[in-house]
Parts: C-alpha cells; sequence; structure tokens
C-alpha cells in the first residue's frame, strides 16, 4: 500500500506525536509498505526510508520575536493571517491551518495514496479530504479532558480565560469528528471517552493500541546498586500529567531516604505553581528537569534510575509507562484512561491525585528489592507480547486494507 500520514506538528524530543509517527512509519515501511509523512513543523525525525513531505507554517511557537513574522504579504494569504492573529491573542491555530494547508497540497500535487491516515489534528479539512481518499484517524484521547483540568486548575479568571482562548479548536474537532467514518483510539478507556466527549459512533472506531520501540529501550545489562533515584515524564506545565502530587510526595520520601533525588523528563516549570512548589518545599537540588532529549538519552536516564513514577490523572495511552517498564524499570502508575491497559499487572498501581499513595509507594518499592525486580521483569515482557510497533503495525495495515475495500466499493 502507497500510505500517507498527516501530523499537524511532530516534534521528535516533545510529546508523543513525534514518537507515534517515527515508529509507526518504520514499522509500516517494515510490513513492505510505501509511507510518507506529511508533517507541520517541528518536522520528525524519520528513518531514512520514509518519505518526508513538509507542508509549512509560520512557525510562531519556535520563535521568541512573534511580530517579526508579520508583513503586508499576511493580508493577501487568509490562512497565514489567521495563523498569525489567532497566535498573537493566545489561540492555538494549527490543527485547523495545517488541515487547510496539506488539503490543498494534495489537491495541486494529485499525490497517489491508497490510504491515509491523520494523527489527531481533526481538522474541518478532513471532511473533504475523506471524499478523495480512504481516510483513517487516530485520537489518542479527547483534547477536552485537558481542558477540564486546567479550568478546574485555573485560580482565577484570567487563567480560564487563557485556556479556553487556547483551545479554541475544540469546537472544530467535536464538530468533525461525528462525521468521521474511520476512527483509531489507542485504548479502550480512549474509545469511551471519545464516544462520551465526541459523541462519536461507537460502529466507526477500531482499537488499536500504540507500540513501544522495545529494540531501543531495553534494559541496562549492567547491575547497579540502589541509588534511590526517581524518574518521571510530566511536563510541568500540563495538569493533566499530575507532576504537582508527586512533588508534594517527595518530602516524606526525602526524610526517610536522604539521597532521594526526582529527574523529570519534560519541560521545566517558569513561572508556575509548580515553581513555586518546588521553591516553598526547597526541593531545588533535587530536581533536575530534562527537555527536548533524544531516545537514546532517556534510555540512559531510565538505566541511571531505580524507579519511575507515572502521576497522571489521564492518559489516552502512555508512552511513558511503556518505555520504562521495557527498559526494565519497576513502575509505580496510575490506572487512569489508557494507562490501565498499558500495566496490567506489572506496575505498582496508585490512585490519581493521590499524594498519600504516591509516598507509599515509593517506599515500598526503596524498601523491597525483590519486588522491584519482579515488576521490572513483569513490565519488560508485557512489552514484548503485547506491545512491540510491529504487532501495531500489522493492525493498522489489516484496518487500512477494510478501509480502502469499503472506500472503493461505495465508489462502485
Amino acid at each position: 500500500m502507497k500510505i500517507g500520514l498527516l501530523s499537524y506538528r511532530s516534534h521528535p524530543y516533545s510529546g508523543g506525536q513525534g514518537i507515534y509517527i517515527k515508529h509507526l512509519s518504520k514499522a509500516l515501511k517494515g510490513l513492505g509498505h510505501e509511507v510518507s509523512v506529511l508533517s507541520g513543523p517541528p518536522y520528525p525525525e524519520l528513518d531514512q526510508s520514509i518519505e518526508l513531505i513538509k507542508i509549512p507554517s509560520l512557525g510562531l511557537f519556535e520563535t521568541e520575536d512573534r511580530m517579526k513574522k508579520f508583513n503586508l504579504n499576511l493580508f493577501f494569504n487568509p490562512i497565514d493571517f489567521y495563523e498569525w492573529i489567532t497566535v498573537m491573542t493566545g489561540g492555538f491555530p494549527e490543527p485547523y491551518t495545517y488541515g487547510k494547508r496539506v488539503l490543498r497540497y494534495l489537491r495541486e500535487n494529485h499525490k497517489e495514496f491508497d490510504v491515509i491516515l491523520d494523527n489527531q489534528s481533526l481538522s474541518g479539512s478532513l471532511l473533504s479530504i475523506q471524499k478523495i481518499y480512504p481516510l483513517a484517524v487516530t485520537i489518542h484521547h479527547p483534547i477536552t479532558k485537558d481542558y477540564k483540568l486546567e479550568m478546574e486548575s485555573a485560580s482565577n479568571w484570567k487563567e480560564k480565560l487563557s485556556s479556553t482562548r487556547w483551545h479554541n479548536f475544540l469546537p472544530m474537532q467535536k464538530r468533525v469528528v461525528p462525521r468521521l467514518q474511520n476512527i483509531i483510539c489507542v485504548s479502550q478507556p480512549s474509545k469511551e471517552d471519545v464516544i462520551n466527549e465526541f459523541l462519536a459512533a461507537k460502529d466507526n472506531i477500531r482499537v488499536i493500541p500504540n507500540g513501544i520501540d522495545i529494540n531501543t529501550f531495553k534494559p541496562s545489562e549492567l547491575t547497579k546498586e540502589l541509588n534511590f533515584r526517581i524518574v518521571t515524564t510530566a511536563s510541568a506545565d500540563i495538569p493533566l500529567k499530575g507532576l504537582r502530587h508527586l512533588l508534594l510526595a517527595l518530602p516524606r520520601i526525602i526524610r526517610k531516604f536522604p539521597l532521594t533525588t526526582l529527574t523529570v523528563i519534560g519541560k521545566s516549570p517558569k513561572k508556575s505553581k509548580l515553581n513555586k512548589i518546588i521553591d516553598d518545599l526547597k526541593l531545588e537540588d533535587r530536581i533536575s528537569f530534562k527537555s527536548g532529549v533524544s531516545e537514546e538519552e532517556i534510555v540512559e536516564i531510565y538505566h541511571r534510575s531505580d524507579l519511575a513514577v507515572i502521576p497522571s490523572l489521564y492518559e489516552g495511552f502512555g508512552f511513558g509507562a511503556g518505555e520504562a517498564m521495557a527498559c526494565g524499570i519497576p513502575l509505580i502508575s496510575t490506572d487512569s484512561g489508557g494507562l490501565k491497559q498499558v500495566i496490567g499487572d506489572a506496575a505498582l498501581k496508585i490512585k490519581p491525585g493521590s499524594v498519600e499513595e504516591i509516598e507509599e509507594g515509593i517506599l515500598k518499592l526503596f524498601n523491597e528489592d525483590e519486588l522491584r525486580t519482579q515488576l521490572a521483569i513483569k513490565g519488560r515482557k508485557r512489552m514484548e507480547e503485547m506491545f512491540d510497533w510491529n504487532i501495531a503495525a500489522k493492525n493498522y495495515a489489516g484496518f487500512f486494507e477494510e478501509i480502502i475495500q469499503r472506500f472503493n466499493h461505495a465508489d462502485n
């Protein structure tokens, strides 16, 4: 098959979108399919066998001085002007503008694809694309979940207004999703949430779990002593990730085990409530933030760590949990959303939002060498047996064949 993968932004070192596109494209190529990625910036890091088709934007989130991007030509390009004015007023236009640009590219270049897969842009343009090509759309989880948690954690009307403005793309997504014919969700809980939040037709949804790169994320061959090092993947600016609760748990851990440190794979807090928590609890010397790191560097961080904690209030899937387990790191995790399907019985489960359960879980694993070893072995085995990207790619390919057949039958 000739497969086109649409991704409105594919940052290789931030969030799951770049990871998803990189590994799914490689796995599909490994099955013998011809794969092209049509991506907006930031562009992904892809296997050299994968064609990258760049769909440029103004790149306003990659520059500190957005005013310099303004010029009179914006008035003659409605898409560019919409992108600029929306960003300047606190919105996030990329799903919408990417959809317009990629639709224009497909029409103007008459690109031949047997099937197209969209990676959660949920743009209004998808409704036009699915008339031209067999189309599937991946929804990792409904962003309404992020929006609701941000509104609940907002301290004042300004923060609520800012969150509402940023999520200005949600009405478009709510309008588009019920009209999509082929949706892929990455977990059963994600499917249920897409049905409830976006009113998608359940018969139009196929559940295909994501994969984990078990060849890159693998256990260390070295034996190490317990150094009381904790690792988590949780950007400080996303309340959904639950980092706040892990920070609040650290003082008690440090009193019991004074050498305890935490490495956060994600953005560091700047002017935020989390920064105040770190200052108030005097945790500056205990925490290090690592952002923009490669997969190889992430593996090294896992190998230096004694246990991983995923305190997320919700995840559609949970790449961080899967990667830690693949690296043979004992895991403490909530089982919210898609995490339940990822961790199974191979992690120490905690209640979302419970500082006390995070404390008890970490203390338990620091005290019990045998339990750490058991969880490490079970986690790696679970990733090998259930979450290899080759398994995911075969399921995608099978679904694509069904979609193509239905599309061709409808034309006839």
